[in-house]
């Protein structure tokens, strides 16, 4: 490889990660481990990776959760869920979420090279696919409705920026009127109070 890419492996067996690490740093990969869910989403939000090999079954966040939520924020980066414990259902949940990979333990070195091989291969198909190909996950409903909402932003503060010279001129103009209308009004409120005291 040219460059270094980078994989970032998630699991609570340190045995299983320090395998991973072997066999993809030997060939060239830049591996990073995370021991649960949550320490790999707080490194992916800190860090960029290539790829992501994660375990399904890890105390508190699973690997199925892990990846769900990588591909609701990141679609284009390739997971690979690693599992001693594979059913069809997990299967079906992990092609669902739109992972690159799926591999049932007990791992062998030439299963880790060809799963990383493949999901870069994966990555490199889906950001330069034509269409009417393989193409990453859908963004979730909730990034979409941010993608919406960041664009009613964007909108409404051109508009605003177009009109604040208007808004500006309004102001200018009205401001001496406004100004005149309440000293009418607190100067016939002086003098009504004046009348009735007297």
């Amino acid at each position: 490889m040219t460059t270094q890419a980078r994989v970032l492996v998630v699991d609570d067996d340190p045995v299983v990660a320090k395998s991973i690490d072997r066999v993809l740093s030997a060939k060239g990969y830049a591996v990073i481990t995370a021991h649960d869910g949550p320490e790999a989403l707080a490194k992916l939000a800190r860090e960029d990776y290539d790829a992501v090999f994660t375990d399904i079954r890890m105390p508190g966040m699973d690997g199925l959760e892990v990846a769900a939520r990588i591909k609701a924020t990141r679609p284009w980066l390739p997971v690979v869920i690693v599992t001693g414990y594979g059913s069809p259902a997990s299967e079906a949940r992990a092609k669902e979420i739109g992972v690159a990979g799926f591999l049932n333990k007990p791992l062998s070195p030439e299963m880790i090279e060809g799963s990383a091989r493949e999901a870069m291969t994966w990555k490199a198909a889906d950001m330069f696919a034509p269409a009417g190909k393989a193409r990453p996950a859908e963004p979730a409903p909730a990034e979409h409705a941010d993608a919406v909402s960041g664009a009613r932003r964007t909108v409404k503060d051109v508009a605003l920026f177009v009109a604040a010279p208007f808004i500006g001129l309004v102001y200018a103009i009205a401001f001496p009127f406004v100004g005149l209308v309440l000293l009418a009004r607190y100067g016939y409120r002086a003098l009504v109070n004046k009348a009735r005291a007297s």
